[in-house]
């Protein structure tokens, strides 16, 4: 019989002419998606899996026609995974097709995993009763493969998601400003998706940062601090996860048992928060990921609308957070200097203006320093400027061990300034005490330093006069000691 069901059923796939293969779908005890293999396929199919099982190999001795036979032979009754990662999302559709005789069709972007646009199509098969084991039915699995997106497929949605997508492209639009626009989309998504919570974050994996930029619980429970407990390594690991797919979906306990033996510390912190459905959609720019929208605890008998929205609304949404990361960068490249990571000059000057209003108004103790290196040209003179750079970093890295909770700035090439207005006056002068046993050293790096502190009752800018002098005075008592360190 099965050789039967296997001549028919070859003969069905090889009058498709596009890439197609019928897999055989067990289903557990349990009524869930078990195994999953390959039963037969068309030669397009095996075609365009030969590179798969040829690329590392170097003989050349097989003809075409052979490599084509051992790859059918390779792939028929195997598991799917045989020659493409495990994915859940490919399963439950197979499963879907196979066993509820759901027609499924997706446009799916791949190009990160693939270099492709995949649109792929999932049919039921019927076969007779007796030609075939009782917890074993049939999916047929065609698709094909688009370089670039096609816009009119990919828009191919039904009228209510559409809507959706609208008014939530309205809202990023509308005159809010960034954050109070991305709250209330995420509003949007937890009601339509009819789940506990939603959120947005962006993400940057080489400065190891991520950020929580909105998020919304049906109990008003702050995502924003239960993310606060969760470190950037446990964020990173979804990187990896979906570097094989375009969305993670956990929909019942066998998909998170599934993730829980690939990502532990992750799962941990979904068990511990009791979630146990979740959608993670990344954004993504220039095939790299600049963040995450994903719900939790969703109505998983709505999961191929949720996804179906989540995956078209991420590509206007990555626009919105592709372009706050640049902002940001922009700030910070405005206001940070660059070679020591604290704030420059330009950021010195707009908050010199704005302490000064404050204290003014609102008079409060406060203390400033300044610190200038003694003998740097002597480095750059003997050493070269990469040198005189590198001691400047480290006088830098100095300042924000020391002065963790003050406004440290570069005022200039080698000289630096700090506002504080947390600090005591002893607190600040400890703070004093420590940079100099750190930074006394002529032959290697030695600051002058000059410190002043204001109970509430002068202007800044006599404050920072101060302690400029003061500065100067320790310099030029450095060089009487270090004649030879004299620029």
């Amino acid at each position: 019989m099965i050789d039967d069901l296997y001549t028919e059923l070859k003969t069905a796939v090889n009058s498709i002419p596009l890439s197609a293969a019928i897999l055989s779908v067990k289903k557990d005890g349990n009524g869930n998606c078990d195994e999953l293999r390959y039963f037969t396929m068309n030669d397009s199919f095996i075609s365009d899996s030969l590179y798969l099982f040829f690329k590392d190999e170097s003989d050349n001795s097989k003809t075409r026609e052979e490599r084509l036979k051992e790859v059918e032979s390779r792939l028929e009754g195997e598991l799917y995974t045989a020659n493409v990662q495990k994915e859940l999302k490919f399963e439950d559709a197979c499963f879907r097709a196979a066993w509820k005789r759901e027609p499924i069709h997706n446009y799916v972007d791949t190009t990160k995993m693939y270099g492709y646009w995949t649109e792929n199509f999932f049919l039921p098969v019927a076969v007779s009763s007796d030609k075939t084991e009782p917890n074993v039915a049939f999916c047929l699995f065609i698709y094909t493969l688009n370089k670039e997106m096609d816009v009119n497929k990919f828009s191919a949605v039904s009228p209510d998601i559409a809507s959706f997508i609208i008014k939530s492209c309205l809202e990023l639009q509308s005159e809010n400003d960034f954050y109070s626009s991305m709250q209330l989309v995420t509003d949007y998504i937890r009601e339509y998706a009819g789940a506990y919570g939603a959120s947005i974050m962006s993400y940057q994996s080489d400065l190891k940062k991520y950020e929580v930029i909105s998020g919304s619980t049906v109990d008003e429970v702050s995502i924003k601090e239960i993310f606060a407990n969760i470190p950037f390594s446990t964020v990173a690991s979804w990187e990896k996860l979906l570097k094989h797919t375009n969305a993670i979906i956990i929909k019942n306990e066998q998909d998170l048992e599934y993730y829980e033996s690939q990502a532990p510390e992750w799962v941990k912190t979904l068990r511990d928060s009791r979630v146990f459905s979740l959608c993670l959609v990344p954004f993504l720019r220039q095939n790299n990921i600049i963040g995450y929208l994903f719900i939790s605890n969703f109505d998983v008998s709505q999961m191929r609308k949720v996804k179906e929205m989540l995956e078209l609304l991420s590509f206007f949404l990555s626009a919105e957070v592709a372009n706050h990361l640049f902002l940001e960068k922009l700030e910070y490249l405005s206001n940070i200097d660059i070679l020591t990571g604290v704030k420059n000059r330009n950021c010195m000057n707009a908050d010199l203006e704005e302490f000064s209003i404050k204290f003014k108004f609102n008079p409060i103790p406060f203390s400033v320093a300044y610190c200038d290196i003694n003998g740097l040209k002597i480095v750059n003179d003997n050493l070269g400027h990469d040198a005189g750079d590198k001691l400047i970093a480290a006088a830098a890295d100095i300042l924000k061990e020391v002065f963790k909770d003050d406004n440290i700035y570069r005022a200039g090439g080698d000289e630096f300034s700090i506002i504080s207005t947390h600090s005591s006056e002893h607190e600040f002068e400890e703070k004093i005490k420590r940079l100099r046993e750190l930074t006394s050293d002529p032959d290697k790096l030695c600051f002058a330093i000059g410190y002043y502190h204001d109970g509430g009752s002068g202007p800044l800018e006599l404050a920072m006069r101060y302690a400029d002098e003061r500065m100067y005075r320790d310099k030029n008592e450095f060089y009487e000691k270090h004649p030879d360190r004299r620029r």
